[in-house]
């Protein structure tokens, strides 16, 4: 039986294999999901890998009190490479429950589509490991090592922690860093440049107390209508991000994202046009980008007609490579000061902080993921950029400076990761478990 029929054959394990990882709602936030089911996941994830091989696989505790599974699979001497596989099993939350047309938390197939939270992002790419590694059995080239953490979607920095104080443990040539996709479906692609990123909270306060707008309304202060004017500054009438000191006019040289797709993929509503004054790939990859996730103020049902004293939002600032986070911390930090209108006051908290990242490609691991993906794919693969942040890839590159270390796998525009509906398309992780597998047979270095 071919490499390729092997691998077809183990898609309904591989469907068994996300139903069951899916089920398990591993959001790593006490605060909404008990802790148990991060265990109950990262347990899976130790004894599926244990039944294909991987030997000394345990559970790690990381700072963030996350639990990290390492293993290893070192059969293939010590003359042969050594691939480190990565990804991680927690998730984000579902967000509105309402939202979703199958239960986020039960993988459901639509349309030829399995749905549920995490079937990408990044469950879906565990699953490619584990199918890749079930078609090859032993018809191994190198050696595996094996790392998935469980606080990725918190940008806590457990397992960034965990590689510099284990250094040897998790060193490899060639590092798979499973966590971002293609550019579309049935079209190949490795990641080669990441955006940093920076999370803040900023709070606007204008009184001690809230007060009646009848009788208060006009010369005192609103901490809410502070907020959204020091937030309506972080862009311009074209929607750039326009962060004082902050540069905002750079461009993408690779490969291009074509406006209608990027319209599709994003599913705007009739009439919603792109921002900024660059292509859909220069603001994508190549320039910063600020979002506001969240605003903690009176929702609309149960408002009264009162002056709110303070208010807060936390903004998520995406940094292209070329910029330093910390510079770019710093500048937001300083225009979100400035901009407080009123003489109120506004303070700025740091939630978490990653440096952009950009990989090292045209050596022989590079080389051979490409004709793997050829074959897998039947098409050459592509280059991109990503908005996304994965600090933990310059914790690699510092602390291996040797390896190369390639982003890939099962997620793709629709996907939607992160959003509600969230899904895979299962022939991504045949093909891609098909890429892989053909990858561990021929990579050396």
């Amino acid at each position: 039986m071919s490499l390729v029929e092997r691998v077809q054959g183990l898609m309904n394990q591989a469907h068994a294999d996300l139903s069951e990882l899916v089920a398990i709602p591993s959001v790593a936030d006490p605060r909404q999901y008990p802790p148990e089911e991060c265990l109950k996941a990262a347990n899976w994830v130790v004894d599926r890998f244990a039944q294909v091989g991987f030997t000394n696989i345990g559970l790690h505790e990381t700072i963030d009190g996350s639990k990290a599974v390492y293993g290893e699979r070192l059969t293939a001497g010590p003359d042969a490479p050594t691939v480190l596989l990565y990804a991680h099993y927690d998730v984000q939350p579902p967000l509105d429950d309402k939202a979703w047309h199958t239960p986020p938390f039960q993988l459901t197939e639509v349309n030829g589509r399995w749905y549920g939270r995490g079937a990408a992002d990044c469950k879906g790419n565990i699953v490619m490991h584990l199918t890749a590694l079930r078609a090859l059995g032993d018809d191994l080239a190198v050696n595996l090592k094996l790392i998935v953490e469980g606080s990725e979607e918190q940008g806590t920095g457990g397992l960034e922690d965990f590689v510099e104080k284990n250094p040897e443990l998790l060193r490899a040539d060639a590092i798979l860093v499973c966590d971002t996709g293609n550019a579309a479906v049935g079209v190949p692609a490795a990641t080669i440049t990441l955006r940093g990123m920076v999370n803040v909270v900023v709070t606007a306060e204008a009184l001690t107390g809230e007060l009646h707008s009848g009788m208060f309304g006009g010369p005192a202060p609103d901490g809410l209508a502070a907020l959204i004017q020091v937030l309506s500054t972080l862009r311009d009438a074209a929607g750039n991000t326009t962060i004082t000191g902050l540069e905002h006019d750079q461009t993408w040289h690779g490969a291009p994202y074509p406006p209608d797709q990027f319209r599709s993929d994003a599913s705007l509503v009739d009439g919603a046009g792109l921002l900024g004054d660059g292509t859909v790939s220069d603001m994508l990859w190549a320039r910063p980008a600020i979002t506001v996730l969240g605003i903690d103020c009176p929702p609309v049902v149960g408002s009264a007609a009162a002056i709110q004293p303070r208010a807060r939002a936390r903004l998520n600032l995406r940094v292209p490579p070329g910029t330093d986070a910390v510079k770019a911390q710093d500048a937001l930090i300083a225009h979100l000061q400035a901009a407080a209108p009123w003489g109120v006051r506004v303070r700025v908290e740091t939630e978490a902080i990653g440096q952009p990242f950009e990989a090292r490609t045209g050596g022989p691991a590079y080389r051979a993921l490409s004709a793997a993906m050829l074959e897998a794919f039947g098409r050459e693969m592509t280059t991109l950029g990503q908005g996304g942040s994965i600090p933990l890839c310059n914790v690699f590159a510092a602390t291996y400076p040797d390896a190369e270390i390639i982003l890939m796998g099962v997620e793709e525009p629709l996907a939607l990761i992160h959003a509600p509906n969230e899904s895979v398309d299962p022939g991504e992780i045949a093909r891609l478990a098909l890429a892989e597998a053909r990858f561990l047979q021929r990579y050396r270095t």
